[in-house]
């Protein structure tokens, strides 16, 4: 069994592939406080009350915020006897490299994003991924990642305005029912929701037109399927995009004799 490990800025994700499949995707707060064992006690309770047989033989983990990186190492080292890869480290091989400015450093969960958009869409490609930060991640033909755009995450724009307009109010995001809001609540949901589709159609239609060709437009993240309601945006929704690339790219270290 693998063990796949998707830090991001928010939320951690644990999921388990038995060779086949993913039997199951655990999410937790990212916190670097958090230490091996708390990680282990939490993982191998909720691995009980699913009645798995706790026998990992491969980790691999994709952390954008890198301070977590050393408990999770621990814990593979220390209950699972296993040195794990990690992906944007120069040990971990990738089957393309990306092409983009030399000494950029590309975010983990980029690079896994694009290697799960290929193997499951082919080039020419976008992923847009909606987390803490909105990732629009470019996908050549050949599968190497090329560049995209970063964007602020929409619970992000939410706090950012609630922090600097105190007498706003926390709104959950919803598709409202008009673009012109009655009252204040609506208001911000109409400006949240559709300010996103315009980011996201006007985003798409630029990269379309700098890269002269057709360009497919994969999503993944929770809040994808509020943004696919009938709009077109998106060619296909995966909500499990990154871990399948961690997966790829795993099997890729290990054909290489590099895990």
């Amino acid at each position: 069994m693998l063990l796949c490990i998707d830090t991001g800025n928010t939320n951690t994700v644990f999921s388990i592939w038995d060779g086949s499949k993913f039997l199951s995707h655990w999410r937790i707060s990212t916190d670097h406080r958090r230490t091996a064992d708390e990680y282990y006690v939490w993982l191998s309770t909720l691995i009980a009350v699913r009645k798995f047989e706790l026998q990992i033989d491969g980790c691999i983990i994709s952390a954008t915020a890198p301070r977590v990186v050393f408990n999770l190492r621990v814990l593979c080292n220390r209950y699972f006897d296993l040195r794990p890869l990690v992906v944007g480290k120069p040990e971990c091989l990738m089957p393309v490299a990306p092409r983009v400015d030399p000494g950029t450093k590309v975010g983990p969960d980029r690079l896994a994003n694009a290697v799960a958009a290929f193997d499951r869409h082919g080039g020419n490609t976008v992923v847009v991924d909606f987390g803490t930060a909105t990732n629009f991640d470019v996908v050549d033909v050949d599968g190497a990642y090329v560049g995209g755009v970063i964007a602020p995450g929409v619970n992000l724009s939410l706090e950012a305005l609630h922090m600097a307009a105190a007498a706003l109010p926390h709104v959950d995001v919803t598709m409202p029912e008009r673009v012109i809001g009655t009252n204040t609540v609506a208001c911000i949901q109409s400006g949240i929701y559709w300010g996103y589709i315009g980011l996201i159609e006007g985003i798409t239609r630029r990269i379309r037109q700098e890269r002269d060709h057709g360009i497919k437009v994969i999503a993944t993240g929770g809040l994808a399927p509020l943004f696919d309601q009938g709009f077109d945006l998106f060619d296909a929704i995966e909500d499990d995009l990154t871990v399948h690339g961690l997966r790829l790219i795993h099997d890729y270290n290990k054909e290489m004799g590099n895990g």
